[in-house]
């Protein structure tokens, strides 16, 4: 492998760099993950909304690891080491094919021996104590605590208790989305599977949009989705390049500032149709019929930016009267933002005025050759109209529940993982310009890891 020694900085992403196919596919490999960097690394377990009440609990487990996530009380949330102190029993098991685990409780019981937790992990009852000669001491018998904290909506843990605050290691991707008020947004859906790929490559596929003309070629009619990527810190984005900045700049409003065509009413239109219906996010239906109504409410020949600006003033009100506020954006700091972010090390945020479609991955298990994928879309509502949604497993070949865009990736990501195992494969070739986000997630791996920095062709 090569070395992190080799010390990869932000400038040197700006030169084509190759990547090492151990990475994606040696086992030892896969194994040091869970000590340097799954231990030691903040990423989300789940969003707020899910544990409302005082009681209510989720699971997240992350190759061996389970942890257990609980509204402790009105406002404060809680993380332990899903395991009890007595004999390492699972205090709450993850059904059989499930995703994880969710419910309420006012105790945390072990099956085993029926020691009792409450939600602030105290332990609060054991069978015949005094067998144990006074030596069970509380901060003896009490559940392992994981820092825990959250941002954007998002509940965050971080096993290490070395950790540096949240807000610090989320910098400065948290800056540029704050005003995105992710906090508000809810799930629109949320899905899952467990996909034949190591985890790197299934969250790579959705960081640069150099792969958008050739594995989504239905998109190419509405403009080009050239965006240069940019290295920022443990994180990244990508945005389009030299173009000025929408006053409400989206993933599809951006796309539709550039969109071809002669009748910026109808392309604006139809994309936000595919888009509904080829992804069911990166719009709401709000925007969809706002551009529907586009060839009724201006006249042909209507310049694209005034276009745009009606369509996006149109859906506001609309939103408005149904009870819905959009956030207040200032267009610099949203061509800032950009499109899309990786958030380090395994997700990813497509952000817009009132939704963001969403994508996580992590290991299953210790296999370097699958991993858990999740996809989710948020969006803005009426206060006490969300949508009650559950986690839904759907099969890589379902395409109506994963829907067409979604489905030519997978492709890709099945695809790349089996051609990686070639003997004629000699590493990924990311795109300096349009994947430095790739190449600057290796740049960050290799500082956890130790090994594996990208390398000088």
């Amino acid at each position: 492998m090569t070395h992190a020694t080799e010390n990869i900085s932000i400038e040197d992403l700006e030169e084509p760099l190759a990547l090492s196919t151990e990475v994606y596919l040696s086992e030892a490999y896969a194994r040091a993950e869970a000590d340097k960097l799954w231990a030691k690394v903040w990423q989300h377990v789940g969003r707020v909304e899910e544990i409302p009440n005082v009681g209510d609990y989720i699971t997240y487990d992350i190759g061996d690891e389970s942890i257990l996530i609980v509204r402790a009380a009105n406002d404060a949330i809680k993380a332990f080491y899903n395991v009890c102190s007595h004999r390492g029993r699972q205090l709450v098991e993850t059904p059989s094919g499930a995703h994880s685990s969710h419910g309420k409780r006012k105790l945390f019981v072990c099956n085993y021996h029926g020691w009792q937790y409450d939600l602030h992990g105290k332990c609060v009852h054991v069978l015949d104590p005094e067998d144990w000669k006074c030596a069970l001491t509380e901060q003896r018998t009490r559940l392992g605590e994981v820092k825990v904290d959250t941002w954007g909506g998002w509940i965050w843990i971080n096993m290490d208790p070395e950790a540096g605050s949240l807000r610090d290691y989320l910098e400065p991707a948290a800056g540029h989305l704050d005003q995105f008020e992710l906090d508000k947004m809810r799930y629109r859906w949320r899905k899952w599977v467990v996909f034949e790929c190591n985890w790197k490559v299934a969250i790579e596929a959705f960081a640069e949009s150099y792969h958008v003309k050739a594995t989504h070629p239905q998109l190419n009619k509405y403009g080009d989705f050239y965006t240069v990527s940019v290295a920022q810190g443990l994180h990244g984005n990508n945005k389009f390049h030299s173009k000025k900045p929408d006053e409400n700049n989206t993933a599809t409003a951006t796309v539709s500032r550039v969109a071809k065509g002669d009748d910026p009413r109808k392309t604006i239109a139809t994309m936000q149709s595919e888009f509904w219906e080829t992804m069911q996010a990166s719009t709401t239906p709000t925007l969809v019929a706002a551009a529907q109504r586009l060839v009724e409410e201006l006249p042909e020949g209507t310049p694209p930016e005034e276009v745009h600006r009606h369509w996006l003033e149109s859906a506001r009100r609309d939103d408005a009267a149904r009870g819905l506020t959009w956030p207040v954006l200032d267009r610099a700091k949203v061509a800032d933002a950009g499109l899309a972010w990786h958030m380090f090390p395994n997700m990813t945020i497509l952000q817009g005025n009132v939704f963001a479609l969403c994508y996580r991955t992590r290991p299953y298990g210790s296999d370097p050759n699958k991993c858990i994928y999740e996809a989710f879309a948020l969006e803005r509502f009426p206060e006490g109209q969300e949508p009650k949604t559950e986690w839904v497993h759907a099969t890589p070949e379902d395409e109506k529940e994963w829907r067409k865009v979604l489905s030519q990736d997978f492709s890709n990501m099945r695809g790349v993982q089996k051609g990686m195992k070639s003997r004629g494969f000699r590493g990924p070739l990311p795109n300096p310009n349009q994947e430095r986000k790739v190449t600057n997630f290796h740049r960050n791996l290799a500082r956890y890891m130790g090994t594996g920095a990208p390398r000088r062709i």
